[in-house]
């Protein structure tokens, strides 16, 4: 009779257990997600008939290009990769991943039992002044929960959200470091050829001092012409002194983005001599649409997971106000005396449901449910900034690519100028026809110019640089797909 009565028990747990999985897998309190609005034009800002051409084009997008692809200088390749294996903001975002798939397995692991093995002694007062004594042993499942609204699944889900947000923000992350490295570079460039040319500038007007004070000890021309002449080799030499200080801080950034001393082949790849003329041409790369931004970017993606990480613990808050249906049960050998603990005939087992239904709770549940519909609000406003960030972003490096082309070819054309401007007044003061005045006036404009090229040139490199990273591009290694928007790939387990 006994026997029977477990038997049936025992169906009637297993018909419960299939019926609380049919529920478990139907039932969700988390709000159909609808991806917002984008809050832009749906085209780039028109700058001018140039600026619209090669906006759109049919090359392969940015975020397709790997950065090895991008750049074709190898010294600055051999930089990158360095970084890219031994920089600490990189590692950071590397080793959050791996939190956030700790903490996700954490909450697929609360949808099954836990079970473990137990030993429990127990002894109280009994009846007729005697200790009543329990001892068992055996394997024991917690309390576990029935997820029949989906409270479980809900934060389940928010947490691989989570996940899925670190795995882009470590894509930005070294979309962010190579174009760091890179523009750090393009500065270095910048620095050794304006030293290049202020150390020209300072021989060419020490030349210029000493045929003035040449002229002055044989009384042709006044004192005055001295001290011109000395202060302009002085505020060459001023130029070259901060030009220094400026290439050690560009260094010295460039050894933090590294991670590492800029130390035997890192230190052979650094510029030496070279300046940004000497730098290999980078590809070109389509702007494509701006609703492209929203597959392309992993800040935008990173955003939207968040968003849909809000969006799920709403869910988990709707589900509090229902029933909490629990199960807490055990089976092993229990015994009144230790002894007999393992004996045959002492196999017992336990069964606690326990169904918990909230009825006073002081609002807990209501503030928890505002909050969590406030937290979706606020990840909606930041996925829309971080779009409107985007767009901005793109937009200037596009305006930066219409506009610099042609301005440097203007100060070429202008320094090209200056510098005949300059040779001719050299010839006129030597022949006596000019005044020193005239030569020193042409010098200045001269170094004035010359540096205006490079550093056009800088903004001009640096801008191409930009537009690749704020497309997207820079996070993609050879080899690997192309990415599917907002795909929820399970984590390795």
């Amino acid at each position: 009779m006994n026997e029977s009565h477990n038997m049936n028990q025992t169906r009637l747990f297993q018909r419960l257990a299939v019926s609380a999985a049919v529920l478990l897998a139907g039932c969700s309190m988390i709000p159909t997600y609808e991806r917002p609005a984008a809050p832009i034009a749906t085209d780039w800002p028109a700058l001018s008939a140039a600026a619209a051409a090669g906006t759109t084009g049919s090359g392969v997008a940015a975020a397709d290009i790997e950065w090895q692809g991008f750049f074709s200088d190898p010294r600055l390749r051999q930089l990158i990769d360095a970084a890219l294996r031994n920089n600490r903001d990189l590692r950071v975002a590397v080793l959050n991943i791996e939190q956030a798939r700790a903490q996700y397995q954490i909450r697929r692991a609360d949808q099954l039992p836990t079970v473990g093995a137990a030993v429990t002694g127990s002894r109280q007062p009994g009846a007729n002044e005697g200790i009543t004594s329990v001892y068992t042993a055996g394997l024991a499942m917690t309390s576990y929960e029935f997820d029949f609204f989906g409270r479980v699944a809900s934060l389940k889900e928010a947490a691989l959200s989570q996940y899925l947000a670190t795995e882009e923000g470590r894509k930005s992350a070294q979309i962010s470091l190579v174009a760091a490295v890179a523009n750090t570079y393009l500065s270095l460039l910048a620095d050794e050829e304006l030293i290049g040319i202020t150390r020209q500038t300072l021989a060419t007007r020490e030349d210029s001092f000493r045929l003035s004070k040449l002229r002055f000890d044989n009384g042709v021309s006044s004192e005055l012409d001295v001290r011109q002449a000395e202060s302009l080799i002085e505020a060459a030499r001023v130029s070259l002194a901060q030009l220094a200080r400026q290439r050690a801080l560009d260094q010295n950034a460039l050894v933090l983005l590294l991670g590492q001393p800029a130390t035997g082949e890192l230190a052979v790849a650094l510029p030496a001599g070279k300046g940004l003329a000497d730098m290999p041409v980078m590809a070109d790369v389509p702007a494509g649409l701006p609703s492209d931004l929203l597959t392309r970017r992993p800040d935008v993606r990173q955003a939207e997971q968040l968003l849909l990480a809000s969006n799920a613990n709403i869910g988990a808050a709707r589900a509090a106000f229902f029933p909490k249906i629990s199960l807490t049960a055990s089976a092993g050998s229990a015994s009144s005396h230790l002894g007999n603990l393992f004996q045959s005939g002492s196999f017992g087992w336990t069964l606690a449901p326990q169904l918990f239904l909230p009825i006073f709770d002081a609002g807990r549940n209501r503030a928890g449910l505002a909050s969590a519909k406030v937290g979706r609000d606020i990840a909606v406003a930041q996925y829309e900034k971080s779009i409107q960030t985007a767009f901005r972003e793109v937009a200037d490096a596009l305006a930066g690519r219409a506009t610099l082309g042609e301005q440097l070819r203007a100060q070429q054309a202008q320094a090209s100028a200056e510098g005949v401007r300059y040779r001719l007044s050299n010839l006129r003061y030597q022949s006596g026809i000019a005044s020193q005045l005239d030569l020193l006036d042409a010098q200045r404009s001269l170094f004035t110019a010359q540096q205006a090229v490079v550093q056009t040139r800088l903004a001009q490199l640096q801008s191409q640089v930009t537009l690749y990273k704020v497309l997207g591009g820079g996070w993609k290694e050879p080899g690997e797909a192309a990415p599917v928007a907002n795909a929820a790939l399970a984590p390795k387990p």
